[in-house]
């Protein structure tokens, strides 16, 4: 593992041969939601020696629908994510999606995340790369792996080396996505860690309801073949009633399968490693 990671990390008792997981709801919806997730999937990460990244945003810049629910308030928000994360010894992510964002937000977290649709907005990933935080950057629908050299090219000018890069599935049609497991050792390339976003690569986007949809039932199938390509880390949202959610119920894991999967993916990347 990099060392960045190593030191995010210093806090928890890890496997160093195990993937490192960003997980977490989607949005802060409520305090109590994002307590009670916090506190499961930090248990179960604990529990079999995961290194963990709580991950939840503070607001959604990007809905289909103008009427879809966008966050409690920014400031409040954050606190929300920076108290749990501190309450359970985790570091916290969260998306940023201007440049004012990342000062804010740097404030609060350890990792800044750079959404798809922004990957390549130049003074947004300077801004992030200022912060001196880690800054994960999600690879655009619309780009390929290789094309992301330029995205970390662009934060390392900044003199920061912290970064990440996030598979996100690729543009296929007007409402699909698909995944192409190349994309990993091409962005590993840039001599970043890549992470695997299995839930919002399972996204049915531009949904004429207005609501974008998903497949759920194969994030076990993305993050298999995840690790088995090599990927550094998982990312996977999650909630304990996707159904009820505010943001991406259709694409996030129920969180009592959480760990049945992980127990699965850990026996995939021993194999991989041996």
């Amino acid at each position: 593992m990099v060392k960045f990671l190593d030191d995010l990390f210093s806090s928890q008792a890890y496997d160093k041969d195990n993937f490192f997981l960003i997980a977490g709801p989607c949005v802060v919806e409520s305090e109590e939601l994002v307590f009670e997730v916090a506190e499961k999937v930090a248990t179960i990460c604990k529990r079999h020696s995961i290194p963990l990244i709580f991950k939840s945003s503070y607001k959604k810049a990007n809905r289909t629908s103008a009427s879809s629910f966008t966050g409690l308030g920014d400031e409040k928000a954050l606190d929300i994510i920076r108290k749990a994360a501190k309450k359970f010894s985790l570091p916290a992510v969260t998306d940023i999606h201007s440049e004012k964002e990342a000062s804010l937000a740097a404030q609060y977290v350890d990792v800044l995340q750079i959404p798809a649709f922004l990957c390549r907005q130049t003074e947004l990933l300077l801004a992030a790369g200022e912060t001196g935080k880690i800054v994960n950057v999600k690879k655009g629908q619309f780009i390929s792996g290789e094309a992301m050299k330029f995205a970390v090219e662009k934060v390392k000018s900044t003199g920061n080396n912290k970064i990440m890069l996030t598979e996100r599935g690729t543009t296929f049609g007007y409402q699909d996505l698909v995944v192409d497991y190349r994309n990993i050792p091409l962005m590993q390339q840039s001599d970043v860690p890549v992470v695997m976003d299995c839930t919002h690569s399972l996204q049915q986007p531009n949904q004429t309801s207005g609501v974008t949809g998903g497949n759920p039932q194969l994030i076990g199938t993305i993050a298999k073949a995840a690790i088995a390509a090599g990927v550094d880390g998982l990312f996977i949202e999650t909630h304990p009633d996707p159904a009820s959610a505010k943001s991406d119920g259709a694409n996030m894991l129920r969180l009592e399968l959480l760990e049945e999967l992980l127990v699965k993916l850990m026996a995939i990347r021993k194999a991989v490693v041996a």
